[in-house]
């Protein structure tokens, strides 16, 4: 049995949501993987610090609306979130980080990342900012102190689409992406279709969470901007920076626009994409495209998203799957845990292996 006590730097929907999962699939975990999962120290902007090295009870926690939790007043708790302290003290195996994504330097969630890397602690985050913007070197620091930087949720939420390329494509040559990858906007474009002005299916949109208040970087495309980042360096071998990134959103297009365009056979939507060239280089984009029918990324609708992989073997291969939700987003986050476990397991096993001897005739 293998036991992980983890820090959760953050307490919002996610983390909350995960807290819920190690609550529900508790003997699942320990019957099916051999996994054992403990809480020992939470931060939240709102709701403070909270640390139990022996272990947090959740159920009082989660019992709690979000916004009316506050650390204070119990045992190891304080009103400050003392994130540095925690990240950095704290003898936690994982920190798992889930704050909200700035995509202009990608802080605080890059500090946290950093200091829980330096301290030798493995890392999982659903954090698009760090990973697009210094992943090269975040992941460099994690070799240098043999730890794990694991970020599965950054792209497409619970759906794996990073593992996917990683573990199930090898031998094939990709040499380009494409993805719906938001879908706040893609939810918004079919609502267009039938004829809703943008404001109106902003606003139902947000009424059904799949909005945020500000819904800026799903509107203008930013966040798709940073998620084609990640696929890029990640699947294509690039080191992109924003500013190599053509973004265009879908503010601009009208309800005219998206029924003229039906009435072709034709939808629109917002594709991300990347493409490598023989010489090595890639592009990247993200804009709306009216798609025709036969299209891959046509047929997506409503909040999912799809990535299409082009290869050389295969043709496109396409993932597709929820982009978004609490429990999902905090799905990838214990498929990052899962993935530290089996990793870590698989170097101790093969550390106490036996060597073979060759042996000769003579």
């Amino acid at each position: 049995m293998g036991r992980y006590d983890l820090a959760l730097v953050g307490f919002g929907g996610v983390n909350r949501a995960l807290a819920e999962l190690i609550s529900h699939k508790e003997d699942h975990l320990a019957k099916e993987l051999g996994l054992a999962l403990r809480v020992v120290a939470i931060t939240d902007l709102r709701a403070g610090s909270l640390v139990d090295i022996e272990g947090i009870d959740l159920t009082p926690l989660l019992a709690v609306e979000p916004g009316e939790l506050s650390f204070a007043g119990l045992a190891g708790g304080s009103a400050d979130p003392r994130n540095e302290w925690v990240i950095r003290e704290v003898p936690a195996d994982i920190v798992v980080e889930a704050t909200f994504t700035n995509p202009i330097d990608g802080e605080p969630a890059f500090s946290h990342v950093r200091w829980a890397l330096e301290s030798g602690k493995h890392v999982c985050t659903t954090n698009k900012g760090p990973v697009a913007l210094a992943g090269r070197a975040l992941k460099r620091l994690a070799a240098e102190r043999s730890v794990s930087f694991e970020f599965e949720g950054s792209v497409l939420s619970g759906t794996p689409v990073l593992r996917t390329a990683g573990r199930m494509f090898g031998g094939l040559d990709i040499t380009g992406v494409q993805g719906i990858m938001n879908g706040t906007s893609n939810y918004i474009l079919g609502r267009l279709e039938e004829g809703i002005e943008l404001s109106a299916a902003l606003a139902e949109a947000q009424e059904l969470g799949y909005a945020e208040a500000d819904p800026t970087a799903d509107i203008e495309g930013h966040d798709v901007q940073l998620k084609v980042m990640i696929l890029a360096n990640e699947v294509l071998g690039a080191d992109l920076r924003r500013e190599d990134v053509f973004c265009e959103g879908i503010s601009a297009i009208t309800p005219q626009e998206v029924r003229d365009a039906t009435s072709k056979g034709l939808r629109w939507k917002l594709v991300g994409s990347a493409t490598r060239h023989e010489d090595g280089r890639v592009d990247a984009r993200v804009a709306p495209l009216a798609l025709p029918a036969h299209h891959p990324l046509a047929g997506i609708s409503g909040p999912v998203n799809a990535v299409a992989f082009h290869t050389d073997l295969l043709g496109t291969v396409t993932v597709c799957g929820p982009g978004a939700g609490r429990v999902e987003t905090a799905y990838a986050l214990l498929s990052d845990i899962i993935a530290i476990h089996q990793r870590h397991a698989d170097r101790d096993t093969a550390a106490t292996r036996p060597v073979l001897k060759e042996t000769h005739r003579g």
